[in-house]
């Protein structure tokens, strides 16, 4: 069954948590607002990384990186970018849409297209817990759950079918 990781808003502070969530991961994508390209290299050595642009990321290297991508991953069709309100396809195209920016961990089935929000595995914004997600494939299908990296996250939080 391959694996997924998702996360989002490192903003240059990739936790050994995350990395510790993230072992085991197919591949990784990260929604955005990472921080530093060192954040891109170390997640690189846990599994291949497909990452899109956040509104903080500046600077040479993260202009090479897209607003948004669709990709096909073991059988789903992903579209992933930074903030969903700048969702610019019919997302009926597609199995999961993964975005980041508003630091709210969130899974929600979206008529039929799997929505999920890693929240923040960065620096602790407010009361916001810090999380990432897994999404697992099996038999063309996605499940996601939530994975806290601290005590007030969403431990427990249920996976949800596509």
């Amino acid at each position: 069954m391959p694996l997924i990781g998702l996360i989002s808003d490192t903003h240059g502070l990739l936790r050994p948590e995350a990395l510790a969530g993230l072992a085991g991961c197919d591949h990784i994508l990260h929604a955005g607002d990472i921080g530093a390209p060192e954040v891109l290299e170390r997640l690189a050595g846990v599994a291949p990384v497909t990452a899109v642009r956040g509104n903080n990321d500046i600077g040479a290297w993260a202009g090479t990186l897209p607003e948004a991508i669709t990709l096909d991953l073991f059988g789903l069709a992903i579209h992933l970018l930074h903030d969903r309100a700048a969702l610019a396809i019919d997302p009926a195209r597609v199995d999961v849409v993964v975005c980041g920016h508003s630091h709210r961990p969130s899974i929600r089935d979206a008529g039929g297209v799997l929505e999920v929000n890693p929240g923040s595995a960065g620096p602790r914004r407010f009361r916001l817990p810090v999380s990432i997600a897994l999404l697992a494939v099996t038999a063309g299908r996605g499940s996601a759950r939530l994975v806290a990296l601290d005590a007030s996250a969403v431990a427990g939080a249920p996976a949800q079918p596509r």
